[in-house]
């Protein structure tokens, strides 16, 4: 089992660990009160009891997680970067980022 952030990003496919330290970096910035936690064998960040924000990565890709109400909130922007969205996470490549203004306006959404 995975202990914190910096372990689950070690493990990670080397080329996706940038693309993980950056999108934490993100996180960490638009969620200044949010604790950093693993939940669902992922990488997340906690305010009180709810889980506002998870990222993953995968052999290719990464995603971020986040409730289903801000990715709606945000459908046209994700569709807008040439992102695949789900009803709780969308997916990125390390060529294909999610924009760092959309990342902080989905982590806001999803508080």
């Amino acid at each position: 089992m995975v202990a914190d952030h910096d372990a689950y990003i070690a493990e990670a496919p080397a080329a996706l660990r940038p693309s993980l330290v950056r999108l934490r970096a993100q996180l960490a910035h638009a969620l200044p009160e949010a604790e950093e936690v693993i939940a669902y064998k992922m990488p997340g960040f906690r305010i009180g009891q709810s889980l506002i924000a998870g990222y993953a990565a995968f052999s290719k890709q990464c995603g971020l997680y986040l409730s289903p109400s801000a990715i709606a909130a945000h459908a046209d922007e994700v569709a807008a970067a040439g992102l695949k969205s789900t009803k709780t996470g969308i997916t990125f490549s390390p060529d294909r980022p999610i924009p760092d203004a959309l990342v902080e306006k989905l982590a806001l959404a999803s508080r």
